[in-house]
């Protein structure tokens, strides 16, 4: 089956004066069982969202299965329907692609097509009065000791242009079951994965105001912080007083840095002995390097 292309994905609709649909509690039940295989939840402060109406919550994200527990946690927990901004890859899935739409589920794309369609999207999902759960780092965290590193922009944006509460969420307990950049699966059922929601962020300062970059850039770093006070409760520990910003240790944006820096070392291997690069075709798995004969060689 060919693979749909991004400018062929469709965004969720909603459901007029539904929040939690069918779908949603037909999904959240299949996996459900899956995450009480997986660990438990814990959630604390409850009481530092908003009573009705949308809001944003933003995490810090140390691994793969981090969506999953928040989304069991919004639903089950908070009653709510968890809505994500999803790697667009997702969706050209079969079967799985056209659940997540119909579980209103955000697809976001970083080639092939713009996301002017997915913001319309999630404003017209916060402007319902639902709830949005983003994780402003962008990707899955490079910081060595899997601390919170620098945020994105998206986030704190949507909030400013809707106008709704951007509420941190700090989460720890997910590493135990899955490393970062891994997709082996340690189950441990009796494992708490242990979640703890701050107050809403302090937007009073630009409300009214035409924001510019460094605002948003400042405003994010807000975010972070804040979220990193929650991680530090909840791990007991101090966070490296400097936030981690990939660019400035040289690694790259998105994709499994682990692999990255797998291809870089044996590249620096390779110069050091007169050799040639790998091939961009090169690629790592299982923790080796393959590289595979380009087609019509």
């Amino acid at each position: 089956m060919a693979k749909k292309s991004a400018e062929s994905i469709k965004m969720p609709d909603l459901r007029p004066g539904v929040e939690r649909t069918w779908q949603m509690f037909l999904l959240a039940w299949l996996l459900r069982i899956f995450v009480l295989l997986m660990f438990r939840i814990n959630v604390t402060g409850k009481e530092n969202l908003p009573k009705t109406g949308g809001y944003v919550l933003v995490a810090n994200h140390v691994t793969t299965l981090d969506a999953l527990a928040v989304a069991y946690m919004m639903f089950f927990k908070l009653k709510r329907a968890p809505h994500f901004l999803a790697k667009e890859g997702l969706f050209r899935t079969p079967i799985v692609g056209p659940v997540l739409l119909a579980c209103g589920q955000i697809p976001v794309f970083r080639t092939g097509r713009g996301n002017k369609d997915p913001m319309k999207s999630a404003y017209t999902v916060l402007r319902s009065g639902h709830c949005i759960a983003i994780f402003p780092e962008g990707s899955l965290t490079r910081e060595p000791n899997q601390w919170p590193m620098r945020a994105r922009t998206g986030a704190i944006r949507l909030a400013l242009e809707t106008g709704v509460p951007i509420v941190p969420l700090g989460q720890w307990g997910t590493e135990k079951v899955m490393d970062t950049y891994s997709s082996k699966l340690r189950p441990k059922p009796w494992h708490k994965v242990n979640m703890i929601i701050g107050k809403p962020i302090d937007k009073t300062l630009y409300k009214d105001k035409k924001v510019n970059v460094d605002d948003l850039l400042a405003l994010s770093d807000d975010v972070m912080i804040e979220i990193t006070k929650l991680v530090e409760d909840l791990r007991g520990e101090k966070a490296p007083a400097k936030r981690f910003v990939p660019s400035e240790h040289g690694l790259p944006e998105h994709g499994n840095f682990k692999k990255f820096l797998i291809i870089k070392a044996e590249n620096e291997r390779r110069a050091a002995q007169g050799l040639e690069p790998l091939p961009d075709h090169a690629k790592v798995s299982g923790g080796k390097i393959v590289v595979k004969k380009a087609k019509g060689k």
